[in-house]
């Protein structure tokens, strides 16, 4: 009698209820496993968005009235404003901007010889932004040399990391070494003395003229200051830190060719060559110092750097033996010096 007591009707909707939700929750947990994954489409609103961007995109002239309003004559306030709307639609408006003519980029470039700081930054931002597209690249390059000496005799921190963000932007052309090769010290000046920006776009700069035999030389004769490894200390910001060894690892690529070691280079005492690679140089502690750094890219291109640095000793080493072979094999002067790795 106990047991029928228990078979209640309120006993078996229960039960029934409790083991339909069990097989409900079971097939719902299957249905997940064997749906293909979540792909949101979109949101309604940023659809809307893109659509909006679309359309302007098609229909705005602002690209065409700025440069048709743009004037040597208007006051600087205008001029300023202009050309720094000029930069924002080449970078939101492709179409627009690729239907510029470069009659469009002349007017914009002569804006250069402004007077006015302020203007010529502003001017150099637009350059750069026209720069993203291919057809006016080479046309830009022209204004190269004037960029050149602009970032080399102005002392800005802002012109200067808007003028090497161009030129960083822009292929480098042979016959703008001599003129690079003259305002070399005003580059390194900067890497010495400039803003942690200026710093990371001059050395983006240096490192691209570091793969060009023929300015190798003339990069590594530079005059440098005392503390010039004081760059390398921890406690510098790791982009700076990155290009900078990055900067360094491609002098040491330039120094490994034939055609640098065939040549009995004199370097000055106070050069860029003897801090980093003379017989007193410490750059190897401060190398030392980055490979504990925090930031793993900085880690990776110390010890880049430290393999390069190996390499070039084992490369003079070898370029020695092997340019007088003879006279070395038969010198107990000479086998100290194999020795001693100079």
């Amino acid at each position: 009698m106990k047991y029928f007591e228990l078979v209640t009707t309120k006993n078996v909707v229960s039960a029934a209820t409790g083991a339909g939700a069990i097989f409900l929750m079971a097939k719902t947990i299957m249905a997940g496993i064997k749906s293909p994954p979540y792909n949101p489409e979109p949101l309604t609103l940023a659809k809307l968005a893109i659509e909006h961007q679309s359309q302007t995109v098609l229909d705005s002239g602002e690209l065409r009235g700025l440069l048709n309003t743009l004037n040597p004559k208007l006051d600087d306030y205008s001029k300023n404003m202009l050309l720094h709307g000029i930069t924002r639609c080449v970078y939101l408006l492709d179409n627009e901007a690729s239907a510029c003519t470069y009659e469009d980029i002349k007017l914009v470039a002569s804006f250069l010889d402004d007077p006015d700081i302020g203007i010529k930054i502003q001017t150099l931002h637009a350059l750069k932004a026209f720069t993203g597209i291919w057809k006016f690249r080479i046309r830009i390059q022209e204004f190269f040399p004037k960029v050149l000496e602009m970032v080399a005799s102005i002392w800005d921190h802002d012109l200067h990391a808007a003028g090497l963000r161009l030129l960083n932007g822009l292929p480098l052309s042979d016959h703008t070494f001599p003129l690079v090769k003259k305002l070399m010290p005003a580059f390194m000046e900067i890497l010495q003395m400039g803003n942690t920006l200026c710093q990371v776009q001059v050395l983006k700069f240096l490192g691209t003229l570091a793969q060009k035999e023929a300015l190798l030389f003339d990069i590594m004769n530079c005059q440098v200051h005392p503390d010039f490894l004081h760059l390398f200390q921890p406690s510098r910001p790791g982009n700076l830190l990155f290009e900078l060894l990055v900067f360094v690892e491609r002098l040491c690529e330039g120094r490994l060719t034939p055609q640098y070691q065939s040549v009995s280079w004199q370097y000055n005492e106070s050069s860029l060559h003897e801090v980093l690679f003379g017989d007193d140089s410490r750059l190897a502690d401060r190398l030392l110092s980055l490979i504990i750094h925090p930031e793993e890219e900085v880690q990776i291109q110390a010890c880049r750097v430290i393999l390069k640095l190996q390499l070039n000793e084992e490369g003079e080493m070898a370029f020695l033996h092997n340019y007088d072979s003879t006279f070395f094999s038969d010198s107990k002067i000479g086998s100290s010096l194999i020795k001693s790795g100079c």
